[in-house]
């Protein structure tokens, strides 16, 4: 049995950008968290599932789409998780989070930060998109394809991590990681570039083209 690979949407700013628009219309299934979904079919795509506390969702499409609902009421995490939760019960080959940032910045915040989470507890390739650019969980030593000229930026969720770098332009050896600012705004200088670590949890970020 072929993995499907499956796009989140969440509920803010709807993507607008090339590359995340054609990663939410090529994706095998588009699992909406629940305020997500009026949007989605406004853009003429149809959600494969409808997942949250649907406080958010109205009542035409919950009717329309109701065996297409997944109500879960507790209030212990936000519909990112919950949507995030039932898709790994599909046997993902991989996850692309879409529409999590924008409108409210607390929102964005935590979801940026959950990508770290999420990554713990998957076992799949995961990354979020937005209309500037890929947000990538990773956890000790990665490499990234990018291209010379590439803006990338680097946050660490640990304050204790000791971190080097080969292919940046500015290196990320020395690097005090006690504030999300330390090592952002840096530059790709080639195809590729290597972030090393041992262990932590660290999110980098490489500008859309």
């Amino acid at each position: 049995m072929i993995k499907p690979v499956i796009a989140i949407l969440a509920n803010g700013d709807f993507p607008t950008h090339p590359t995340s628009l054609e990663i939410l219309r090529s994706a095998d299934m588009i699992v909406c968290c629940d305020g997500a979904a009026e949007r989605l079919l406004l853009a003429n795509m149809e959600p494969y599932a409808i997942v949250g506390d649907l406080d958010s969702l109205s009542r035409e499409i919950r009717e329309r789409y109701s065996a297409r609902v997944i109500h879960i009421p507790e209030q212990e995490t936000n519909d990112l998780t919950k949507a995030f939760e039932y898709s790994l019960k599909l046997n993902p080959s991989k996850i692309e989070i879409l529409g999590a940032t924008g409108k409210r910045e607390d929102h964005t915040l935590g979801n940026i930060s959950l990508l770290s989470l999420f990554g713990e507890i998957s076992q799949v390739p995961l990354r979020m998109v937005t209309d500037f650019g890929t947000l990538y969980p990773i956890f000790s030593t990665s490499m990234f394809k990018s291209r010379a000229g590439a803006k990338v930026s680097v946050f660490s969720l640990d304050c204790n991590i000791e971190m080097e770098s080969e292919g940046l332009q500015y290196p990320l050896k020395g690097v005090k990681f006690d504030s999300w600012w330390r090592a952002t705004l840096n530059i790709a200088t080639g195809e590729n570039f290597l972030v090393k670590f041992n262990s932590g949890r660290v999110i980098v970020f490489i500008a859309h083209q």
